[in-house]
């Protein structure tokens, strides 16, 4: 058992942190003057300058979210790193750190090359972006299972989803003062995406009932690849007679897949006030052909090849068993079909933006704003309020600090910008992170880190 935890949170965390280790914007900048990237939150902003971007690193932000953390899975004892399920670790310490529902995610936009002028009565920007999400959602029974073992006659293991996916996007946004209603300014951009692959994978529910003498399985589980070149691999279940999926392979990776995304944004200033409000990716992408695998909806079958011995030391104990069975994940959901589906059409991830903004009178260079964010994500949507102070000293340099709350806890943030002219440096946190493992990697799942180098003219 323990190896197949291992193998799940290696690739999880593998996923997590090297495909999508990178935010879609820096809401640290929201409010924040000078800041070249505020189009990106909401696309009625502009700026004073046009800019050019230094390739790849006009705009970069490393950041995880959610609410399974490293330190929850991984512990230090004796001086040794040990998973959650080493037996020096208690069952009601390990199981403390778990909720219903624990999740994990990311989502990568590495701005390839970003150009913004002014022209068309307006602002104008064009961006190439590389976008890639992750999110993972684990049912805190497969914690259980996995950390208390053999202790009753069923478990449940249901509700487990991912869903990873990436493609490469132009986008052309366009904002303008509204002349008859001093005070308005609105924006819209248009965002054409070419899909690279898509994984969405639902392991719906994994009964397994505990007899004398024979299991019980009942599994409803669905996967769908839409990536060009993938294929299932399969393999021959003596229980049910039948080829089941048992793993996957790309052979001549292709990019699949077409969408169109939306940006819609309105400011409104109002004496020392300015409200704002967006909604970002509006739209859909449709992949290709695609790979789907299933169950056919609840299976049940009946399994005699586990038989358990309460002798420890016997080949066929209660550990030696349950490995036998999930070192290979694959054979509790037993997906037997297969076929290929024309195209594969899911929403995009639109995300609401609202905002308030006061600018002190005694001190124009300060000013306080109030945003929540909402990302619209099905089983993966979150929500966080972010009050901020922002303040520029001098015409070259501003600076933001924020503190965060909602769905993923409190935080804090903050953002440096120089703006020179000629040059353009900002750095920042979108959330604080104390401690990070010998890796680099941070203990708490909720971490960002945003750093840019821009050219204004």
């Amino acid at each position: 058992m323990k190896s197949c935890i291992k193998k799940f949170f290696i690739c999880a965390g593998s996923i997590a942190c090297a495909m999508g280790a990178t935010a879609q914007m820096t809401y640290s900048g929201y409010f924040l003057e000078n800041y070249d990237y505020r189009f990106q939150m909401n696309p009625a902003f502009g700026n004073d300058k046009g800019f050019v971007s230094l390739p790849a690193l006009g705009n970069l932000n490393i950041n995880v979210h959610g609410n399974l953390h490293v330190t929850d899975v991984v512990y230090s004892l004796n001086g040794k790193t040990v998973l959650f399920t080493n037996p020096g670790i208690s069952d009601s310490e390990a199981m403390s750190k778990f909720g219903a529902k624990n999740r994990l995610g990311s989502g990568e936009k590495v701005d390839i090359l970003s150009v913004g002028f002014k022209g068309i009565g307006g602002y104008n920007t064009v961006s190439l972006s590389a976008v890639a999400n992750v999110d993972v959602s684990v049912p805190g029974s497969f914690f259980s299972l996995a950390k208390e073992g053999v202790t009753n006659s069923t478990y449940e293991v249901e509700n487990m989803f991912g869903n990873v996916n990436g493609y490469v996007q132009l986008a052309l946004n366009h904002s303008r003062d509204i002349r008859q209603v001093p005070g308005l300014r609105v924006g819209a951009a248009l965002k054409v995406l070419v899909g690279a692959g898509s994984f969405d994978f639902r392991f719906n529910e994994a009964k397994l009932i505990l007899g004398e003498n024979e299991w019980i399985a009942r599994s409803n589980a669905e996967v769908y690849a839409s990536v060009g070149g993938f294929k299932y691999k399969m393999d021959h279940s003596n229980e049910t007679g039948k080829d089941y999926v048992s793993g996957g392979e790309i052979d001549k990776f292709k990019p699949t897949g077409f969408g169109l995304g939306l940006d819609l944004g309105a400011e409104y200033k109002w004496n020392d006030f300015k409200f704002s409000a967006a909604v970002l990716d509006l739209g859909f992408m449709n992949w290709g052909k695609t790979q789907k695998a299933s169950t056919n909806g609840t299976q049940e079958f009946t399994t005699d090849a586990f038989h358990f011995s309460a002798d420890n030391d016997a080949e066929n104990s209660f550990d030696n068993e349950w490995n036998r069975l999930t070192d290979d994940v694959a054979r509790l959901y037993q997906m037997t079909e297969v076929e290929e589906i024309s195209s594969y059409t899911r929403a995009l991830s639109a995300t609401l933006n609202f905002a308030a903004q006061y600018e002190l009178p005694q001190y124009r260079r300060l000013h306080f704003g109030l945003l929540n964010s909402t990302k619209i994500n099905g089983k993966y949507t979150w929500t966080q309020f972010r009050l901020s102070a922002n303040v520029q000293p001098v015409n070259c340099f501003s600076a933001d600090v924020n503190v965060v709350a909602g769905t993923y806890g409190i935080g804090f943030g903050w953002l440096l910008n120089f703006h020179a002219t000629g040059f353009n440096l900002f750095m920042g946190m979108d959330q604080i992170f104390a401690k990070t493992a010998k890796q680099g990697i941070p203990l708490n799942s909720n971490a960002a880190v945003n750093f840019g180098i821009n050219f204004p003219f």
